[in-house]
């Protein structure tokens, strides 16, 4: 048992290291991606419970991956273009949702 939670402690002490090297916008970014997960996990509870649709809260993943720069795939994206794609896939989104509750 000793072993797991000293292995454990060298986990949790790797990543403060390494998220402390993140840039200020991913943190921010990464703080709304938490509160559209915990918006979705209550979406779902509600969609169980109910037997309702639940809306998309998964878009601000896909703002995260593209601006990165770590990551190689959109290297070469702005990060203006990649919020703007992020804007216009909530607007549609929105726009769908409110249609369909009328």
């Amino acid at each position: 048992m000793p072993r797991a939670t000293s292995d454990a402690k060298l986990l949790i002490q790797s990543l403060n290291k390494a998220y402390a090297a993140t840039p200020t916008n991913l943190k921010i970014i990464d703080l709304y991606v938490i509160c559209a997960v915990a918006t979705a996990v209550i979406q779902v509870a509600y969609m169980g419970l109910v037997g309702s649709f639940p809306f998309n809260s998964f878009l601000s993943v896909c703002l995260r991956i593209q601006v990165n720069k770590d990551n190689k795939e959109f290297k070469d994206l702005p990060p203006e273009r990649a919020f703007a794609d992020f804007v216009l896939c909530n607007l549609v989104l929105h726009l769908v949702i409110m249609n369909f509750l009328g």
